[in-house]
């Protein structure tokens, strides 16, 4: 592969006078690497969208949306909230299915310095609870579904306006969403600070409740920055390795958008990425294989974003061979590794489609990484090189960096990365040491820059590209008041990559079965979180010296022994 061509490519179109020119800055206390011809926020980056006029914007459905109408849309939306008294540095919470309405809310938030709380749409109503009084929003925007949760927290009634999102029947003293754009208006005129939070998106960390990540302006724009440096780099250097210059005229991005928009994969990498090239956003109410292949064929989808699992479902469904994807470009994955076996399948089976993959985090507003096509192919087991804000190392336990090519945790600094955690110093002080921050992701570095996920440091399962805390799981199996230990840990998966296992001790005298905590489990999380496989054992669970669980161990102990 023509590495030194990538090599060369990303120091023309990031040196001086480069399209993505890296420049430092002083950000927040620290010295960071910055585009210097970024947008200074989400707002201007929304509002140069305009010029996409009458294109096709947001599809659901028999719903289109274009371009001038969307603009339409969200400045009524900011010109309501502005009505109801919601200012700059306050927020709004979101909490509802892959409807337009979600993009619609957003874009009126950020670009009048409101901050977006996407709310997880598969919480409980407990866990609903715990996210409003924590982020504390002065307006709810939901779904039916979410509604009814909503009105099963009686507290909380009261402490926010909230509108209803194609709702048929609202309980009292809920606004219609008709009744906020029904009067139009303006876009407010306000400037935007880079460093406010553009959005709070929860993220399962290893201390029990989700953490609400404060995503800034200026991460969520060297994000958008990094996409396009991504796509920019790749291109300019297959193109003078192969003597094959790219259309010129592509055909306009038509992204499908399969995971949720309250996660960066599906907001701040795959709308962000679309939305910045005047493309579509084909919205789907839930994932199902077959009708992913449906959508792709009708409306002519030139992308998918989704997890791993999302693709290989995919190619493997039965209606595969009949339906016609050859508008496809690009099948990425994100959220999770993506198996080599897969890189080599996609490029196997859809002939116009190249592979791509990028890791990322929450906590860095999108991608770390990114790797496609050509070089993907060629390296499947790699996240790919880091993007060109951030500086990367791997370190040892004690954050000394490691030689090159040994395995450490990943710690990484840049524009990216997120201001902390909302209400959560002492999680944001464990977290991000000096600006870099701790990924708990154990990874080694080739002598290219290109970097290799090998193991995982924090007490993390990642099923279908969501990360789920095992010492939440743990923490509510232990109020099963039956059970005098527990511990929580993955399981391989063939479909969504992990599964979630765990190992119970129950109290002298106490008998429950599997159904029974998984039913108790459901009630208080949502259901990605509840255990799919339970073992019960007769004696205490391994332990180090420390006290702490040896989940590894335990999970190579349990996999050879039948589950309760």
């Amino acid at each position: 592969m023509h590495y030194a061509e990538l090599r060369k490519a990303a120091a023309e179109l990031t040196g001086p006078g480069g399209q993505f020119e890296i420049v430092e800055a002083e950000v927040l206390g620290q010295r960071l690497r910055v585009y210097k011809n970024a947008p200074p926020s989400v707002r201007e980056f929304w509002l140069s969208t305009a010029a996409w006029g009458d294109r096709p914007y947001l599809i659901y459905q028999d719903e289109r949306i274009t371009y001038a109408e969307a603009h339409k849309q969200v400045n009524a939306v900011a010109a309501w909230l502005a009505k109801q008294g919601v200012k700059p540095g306050e927020r709004v919470a979101v909490a509802m299915r892959n409807y337009p309405e979600w993009m619609l809310i957003y874009w009126a938030c950020v670009s009048t310095g409101i901050a977006v709380v996407g709310m997880n749409a598969w919480w409980t109503p407990e866990e609903m609870d715990y996210a409003l009084r924590d982020s504390q929003p002065r307006v709810l925007f939901a779904d039916a579904e979410r509604l009814e949760r909503f009105q099963a927290c009686p507290d909380l009634a009261g402490t926010m306006q909230v509108v209803g999102v194609r709702t048929a029947q609202l309980p009292a003293g809920v606004t219609p969403w008709a009744e906020v754009i029904t009067h139009g208006g303006a876009m407010p005129q306000i400037s935007v600070d880079p460093d406010a939070d553009a959005c709070i998106f929860y993220t399962s960390g290893t201390t029990g409740h989700p953490k609400g990540a404060q995503l800034t302006h200026r991460g969520c724009v060297a994000n958008l920055m990094n996409l396009l440096y991504a796509g920019a780099s790749a291109a300019l250097a297959t193109e003078r390795a192969t003597g094959i210059a790219p259309p010129a005229e592509p055909p306009m991005p038509v992204l499908l958008i399969t995971t949720p928009l309250f996660h960066v994969t599906a907001n701040n990498c795959g709308a962000y990425g679309t939305t910045a090239l005047g493309g579509a956003l084909v919205l789907m109410y839930k994932w199902e294989a077959g009708e992913a292949l449906r959508l792709i064929e009708q409306h002519r989808c030139t992308s998918m974003s989704g997890v791993p699992v999302m693709s290989r479902e995919i190619i493997n469904h039965p209606d595969f061979a009949t339906r016609d994807t050859s508008s496809l470009l690009a099948l990425s994955g994100g959220g999770a590794q993506v198996p080599p076996d897969l890189v080599l399948k996609i490029e196997e089976k859809i002939a116009t489609a190249r592979p791509s993959t990028g890791y990322g985090m929450t906590e860095t507003c999108g991608i770390i990484t990114s790797l496609g096509g050509d070089f993907f192919v060629d390296r499947p087991s790699s996240a790919g090189p880091a993007m060109p804000n951030f500086e990367v190392k791997c370190v040892d336990d004690d954050g000394n960096e490691v030689p090159l090519g040994e395995p450490g945790e990943l710690w990484v600094k840049g524009s990216s990365v997120i201001k902390g955690y909302i209400n959560r110093p002492d999680a944001t002080a464990q977290t991000i040491t000096d600006g870099w921050l701790h990924t708990g992701d154990v990874a080694r570095l080739d002598e290219d820059g290109f970097i290799y996920i090998v193991d995982r440091k924090k007490d993390l399962v990642i099923r279908g590209g969501e990360n789920i805390s095992c010492t939440e799981v743990e923490a509510c199996v232990y109020r099963q008041g039956q059970v005098a230990e527990c511990c929580v840990f993955s399981v391989p998966d063939p479909r969504l990559g992990e599964e979630i296992a765990v190992a119970v001790v129950l109290k002298s005298g106490e008998s429950l079965t599997a159904d029974a905590l998984r039913a108790f489990c459901e009630a208080h999380m949502a259901k990605h979180k509840v255990p799919r496989h339970v073992w019960f054992l007769n004696e205490a669970l391994p332990r180090n010296a420390s006290g702490k669980f040896l989940r590894r161990e335990l999970r190579e102990m349990l996999s050879t022994m039948t589950e309760a």
